[in-house]
């Protein structure tokens, strides 16, 4: 099916409004986009912050009277801004599209350290005798495409190859697709806790983990709230600096004397920020590893009456 795609610069501070005004006249989604192409990480809890001018789309798929449309916008922009213009707003045809199929023709295998395989659920396995993760992302964070998710992942491959990863309880704060408990189980894990505030991320993790014939005993979800009380030998967190640190003295608790952690999610410039809060949490925290301006940050918390340098 075609769509017809509304798209007009605006200042921030109208964007509401002409947002409104579209959805009023039955735009189908709105998306808003910084017009220079400049991100912002990690806003404050309960704001929306936007660009200096930012790009609003609109989306129709009902092509006919859109100019009868556009004019009752222009009408009710006038009536609320007398003295400004509205914006002009460019209208587009797309073209009708399988656009589930080209994001799937874009998501290929990709290799993470030396055993671990990441396999988009339609494709076939590359190396079939590998560590192979089955994955379909779902509507939740964690493809493995993203530096972030590919660091921690990279990890506990080395965890695995080293033999330190096998028979170990696992906790993933912020579990997301279940991306990375599922790679520790199938790496040498014995069982894995993930969990998460927004459901979606919790039935794609156990959408994921059946995928991959992960038995429901060896993977528990829930709630953060939800958690027991204890403390695991490995924990995991790619989540953003801001809960991290926020976070820190509960994640850190979860360590159990002699367990790793792994936290990721960080811009380069926030790696020192967020050392800093598991250092005086007692772990000892390794250096930064990179990637892209990310970094993955792992640690261990030293065994009762013994000092790690």
């Amino acid at each position: 099916m075609p769509w017809m795609q509304l798209k007009a610069r605006i200042a921030p501070e109208h964007a509401e409004l002409l947002e409104e005004l579209l959805l009023a006249e039955g735009a189908t989604a709105i998306t808003l986009q910084d017009a220079f192409d400049d991100p912002v990480f990690e806003p404050e809890r309960g704001t929306t912050p936007l660009w200096d001018e930012t790009v609003l789309t609109g989306l129709y798929d009902d092509l006919e009277g859109i100019e009868t449309m556009l004019d009752r916008v222009r009408q009710a922009w006038a009536a609320e801004f007398p003295e400004e213009p509205c914006p002009e707003v460019e209208v587009e045809l797309l073209a009708d599209r399988d656009w589930e199929r080209e994001w799937m023709a874009d998501f290929h295998p990709l290799r993470m350290g030396e055993r671990l395989w990441i396999v988009p659920s339609w494709h076939a396995p590359p190396e079939p005798d590998a560590v192979n993760l089955l994955l379909d992302p779902g509507l939740a964070f964690g493809t493995g495409t993203h530096p972030t998710t590919a660091l921690c992942l990279a990890w506990l491959d080395g965890l695995s190859v080293a033999g330190e990863l096998q028979d170990l309880e696992v906790l993933d704060v912020g579990c997301g697709s279940g991306i990375l408990a599922i790679a520790a189980l199938k790496l040498g894990a014995r069982r894995a806790t993930g969990t998460d505030i927004d459901p979606q991320a919790l039935q794609a993790s156990r959408d994921n983990a059946e995928r991959n014939g992960v038995a429901e005993a060896d993977f528990r979800l829930c709630y953060p709230e939800q958690l027991e009380a204890g403390d695991f030998p490995l924990v995991v967190a790619n989540i953003l600096a801001g809960p991290l640190v926020e976070l820190a003295d509960e994640i850190a608790g979860r360590v159990a004397p002699g367990g790793r952690l792994a936290l990721s999610g960080i811009l380069e410039g926030q790696a020192e920020e967020v050392l800093e809060a598991y250092r005086g949490q007692g772990l000892v925290m390794e250096e930064p590893e990179i990637r892209e301006g990310w970094v993955r940050l792992s640690g261990r918390r030293p065994l009762a009456g013994i000092r790690l340098e």
